[in-house]
């Protein structure tokens, strides 16, 4: 890229970053030190408030970059991520806001202890909640490796490495000093750049081809090398049984993924009541929606004006697909318009990135203070010190995030976060289920929900080729691979339910009836909620 792109886009970097940093100082200094107000904020957001943090926290690099640069690759294939994540929210919608926000404080783990052994189920839950962040932070800090190596005009390793370090130490800066308030302000301001942004390409994409979204798509068929066969099923996942078994696996764990990611879990303790999660679910799903309806425009549209072979070359994951398109948009790389395009969507796909990781970061941290840490002292943490330690946990997650964010970043993003979403809905989902519906439901089954999800979740993705044993792994000169599969949700995600399912009726424990009544009153009415 030119000096002036760089120039513009650095600028237009840092007056986000500072403006962030601003929300978070102001924030810091008017915090009362409260659990309740680092991990919930106070309670105080409003449902269209919490509705666009809620979108600002989803709509990742993932969605961004990641989603439109299948799209211009795969056709077809790569628009299947944008219906995935979107139906996703209807889960979340009837099955588990306003039931989580009845029945927890601050954490995935307090739904499930409300009715189990404390210890255990936290212990469990925690990890698992930690594992997930990791993995679906490592796929924003790739995104932010990709997108500002071409801003530099290359693909400098250094220039990389660099941006995931940056990026890492900012989310410990939010988190550490601003909490919950400060991280959601931030998905504010950041879920309206993005709207704006995604509306203007959409815009100019639309007006390239005089409203005829059918010669974008005959267009961008044309340009994709691959005839009709690109607006057809069957390019990315279509070739044999073992790519038609991957996708199976790739849907079922966007559907139901979603519904156990912490850092969205905890977006429904920052209303006050359980009818305001709910309709911040319905803010989200408004905002959410119209903007994968846009992803699928942008993709295409990369496709058609610029071309499969351009993005490919700019970065073989497709990541930087959408800022090439704007470059394009606005007039080209040496024209002023594309100048100042390309400028702003970068910065608009930093400052997405940026206030993601803050989302999960504090999430993941929550999980370690409050879950981890709280159960494994013998007595009751403060909550003054458990503040303390989420703070001091949230340094250790980012040194973690970067080192795998170093290790992973020629993989796509939205595949990524579609490994992130395996082991959630592996792990997280059964386990939240059942404790909000079945009656019977033991700790020794909540245990074994998380661990028969988690375990075989992780094993799985190690032994598949994402890890070894082709060109395009994390380690393409080793090969351990084992299970065929990119995604292991079609095996773990049933793992986790069976074995929630198996610890129960081999559980020497009798179920609290007591305790699941009230839970169930709690979860339905609200009646002592927090």
């Amino acid at each position: 890229m030119t000096g002036n792109h760089q120039t513009l886009a650095l600028m237009l970097f840092s007056a986000f970053v500072a403006v962030t940093l601003a929300i978070t100082t102001w924030v810091g200094r008017h915090r009362r030190g409260s659990a309740e107000e680092f991990y919930a904020g106070g309670r105080l957001f409003s449902p269209m408030e919490n509705g666009f943090a809620i979108a600002g926290d989803y709509m990742s690099a993932a969605s961004f970059l990641g989603i439109s640069g299948l799209i211009a690759l795969f056709g077809y294939d790569g628009l299947l991520y944008s219906v995935g994540f979107l139906v996703a929210w209807l889960v979340v919608l009837f099955l588990v806001a306003e039931l989580v926000r009845n029945c927890g404080r601050f954490t995935l783990a307090d739904v499930v202890a409300a009715r189990m052994r404390e210890r255990p189920v936290r212990i469990a839950a925690g990890t698992s909640s930690v594992v997930v962040s990791v993995l679906y932070l490592v796929a924003q800090m790739v995104g932010a490796g990709s997108l500002v190596a071409l801003l530099l005009g290359g693909t400098s390793e250094a220039a990389q490495s660099w941006t995931v370090i940056g990026v890492g130490a900012l989310m410990v800066i939010y988190v550490s000093l601003g909490g919950m308030r400060a991280t959601t302000w931030i998905q504010i301001v950041k879920a309206v750049l993005l709207l704006s942004g995604t509306v203007t390409l959409t815009v100019l994409v639309l007006v390239r081809f005089h409203g005829d979204f059918d010669q974008l798509l005959l267009t961008a068929a044309e340009r994709s090398g691959h005839g009709q066969s690109f607006l057809a099923p069957g390019l990315k996942y279509g070739g044999d049984w073992t790519a038609r078994f991957d996708f199976i696996s790739l849907g079922l764990a966007l559907v139901l993924g979603t519904a156990g990611l912490p850092h969205i879990l905890s977006r429904f303790y920052t209303v006050p009541t359980a009818r305001a999660a709910r309709r911040s679910v319905v803010w989200a799903i408004g905002l959410i929606g119209g903007f994968y309806l846009m992803t699928i425009v942008l993709g295409f549209g990369a496709a058609a004006i610029v071309g499969p072979d351009a993005v490919r070359g700019s970065n073989a994951a497709g990541n930087t697909a959408v800022p090439l398109l704007a470059l394009d948009l606005g007039g080209g790389a040496h024209s002023t318009g594309g100048t100042v395009l390309f400028a702003v969507v970068a910065a608009v796909a930093f400052a997405t990135i940026l206030a993601v990781v803050a989302g999960i970061t504090l999430a993941s941290s929550a999980s370690v203070a409050h879950d981890l840490y709280a159960s494994l002292r013998r007595r009751r943490a403060k909550p003054r010190s458990e503040v303390a330690v989420a703070r001091t946990a949230a340094v250790g997650i980012g040194v973690v995030a970067i080192a795998l964010g170093l290790l992973a970043r020629d993989l796509n993003v939205a595949f990524l976060v579609g490994l992130a979403f395996a082991v959630a809905a592996s792990a997280n989902l059964p386990v939240l289920l059942y404790s909000l519906f079945w009656r019977g439901f033991t700790t020794r089954g909540a245990v074994w929900s998380v661990y028969g999800g988690l375990v075989p979740a992780v094993v799985l993705v190690v032994l598949s080729p994402v890890v070894s044993g082709s060109p395009e792994s994390l380690f393409p000169g080793v090969d351990f691979q084992y299970f065929p599969l990119q995604n292991p949700g079609l095996v773990s995600i049933p793992l986790g339910f069976a074995a929630g399912w198996l610890g129960t009726v081999t559980s020497a424990e009798l179920p609290d009836e007591a305790k699941h009544a009230e839970t169930e009153v709690r979860s339905l009415t609200g009646a002592g909620a927090v």
